[in-house]
């Protein structure tokens, strides 16, 4: 399997989020390479590499404050870093009055990166260092007019949470560089480890990088008991399948007022909630990444009529799905001869 270093960017007044949400994303990918490739983690639970292997760095090397007043203590000085496969730039204050030894050091090495990714505000250093430059980015609501207005050579999108743009990727505010990372693993590892990932963080697989305004609804935690448990996991399989509360029970063989029950209690939500955002989340991912139409869509999703999936769609979302696909769906790439 190929490995792919991951070198991430530490300086005072970073933005603690900012760099742990994306490093546990690529940590537990790189867990669950190891498990598909059948290596045990170690005693102390250090996955050894398999996928990504993760370093930290700052200009000294010492220890660096976040924002939220926590030490972080790097691996290594910038200078001492293996030259990254990803490079991954977080944000936060410490963007302001940037040190111009960091941005030197971005400007010189950072065009190495096979793939050069920013968190928040950390696009600011990316322009501060020209990396932008002719390139589409995004940053942090709060910063996109200062972005645009110091950095005319960059083209700022302040809409979508994360923007790709050939090797250069860049995210929104905080909690986007965690969709950002879970694309990119879903790109490297396939979407069941991208998946995996999103399950184990409690996090919603996948917030499209061109989707900004909708909220997204939580997922369901995991049930304790391994009948249930696997239910929630086929039911995301099958949406398409009899999804009734008395199906549903005799899968999992109970009674169908102790399912109910039973269900609710370990997942925080009903069945019919939870079937509810399953089929919801499936529309909506065959909207944005495929070519069906959306009466293929709707019984793919298990709502049998494209009448039934609009009234989910306008309650849930406030927009009906032909409207829902004009504004998220992603373009097919062309590839050049």
């Amino acid at each position: 399997m190929t490995q792919r270093p991951v070198l991430v960017v530490l300086f005072d007044g970073v933005q603690s989020l900012d760099v742990t949400g994306p490093v546990e994303v690529f940590a537990g990918a790189d867990r669950f390479a190891g498990r598909c490739a059948g290596r045990l983690d170690g005693p102390d639970g250090d996955s050894g590499g398999t996928a990504y292997r993760i370093r930290t760095a700052s200009l000294d090397g010492g220890p660096v404050r976040t924002h939220s007043g926590l030490c972080l203590l790097p691996d290594s000085t910038l200078a001492a870093a293996d030259r990254p496969h990803t490079l991954l730039v977080p944000g936060g204050e410490g963007t302001r009055n940037p040190d111009p030894r960091l941005i030197d050091w971005l400007r010189a090495n950072a065009p190495h990166a096979e793939r050069l990714v920013s968190v928040c505000t950390g696009a600011l250093l990316l322009a501060e260092a020209g990396l932008l430059d002719g390139h589409r980015a995004t940053t942090h609501w709060a910063a996109c007019d200062h972005l645009a207005r110091c950095h005319p050579e960059v083209e700022v999108d302040p809409d979508p949470i994360f923007v790709r743009d050939g090797r250069l990727s860049t995210s929104a505010g905080v909690t986007a560089g965690i969709d950002l990372a879970l694309a990119l693993v879903e790109e490297d590892l396939g979407r069941d480890a991208a998946l995996t990932v999103a399950r184990h963080l409690v996090v919603f697989l996948r917030r499209p990088g061109n989707q900004a305004q909708f909220s997204v609804q939580l997922a369901a935690q995991t049930a304790r008991r391994e009948p249930l448990r696997e239910l929630q996991h086929w039911i995301t399989e099958h949406p398409d399948a009899d999804l009734s509360v008395e199906a549903l029970a005799a899968r999992a063989r109970l009674s169908p007022r102790h399912f109910a029950r039973a269900f609710q209690a370990e997942t925080g939500t009903t069945p019919g909630r939870y079937v509810d955002r399953v089929r919801l989340e499936h529309a909506r991912r065959l909207l944005e990444e495929s070519t069906h139409g959306v009466e293929e869509v709707s019984r793919a999703a298990g709502y049998g009529t494209p009448e039934a999936m609009r009234r989910a769609f306008v309650k849930a979302l406030g927009t009906a799905p032909a409207d829902y696909r004009r504004r998220f769906h992603a373009p097919v790439p062309t590839t050049s001869r």
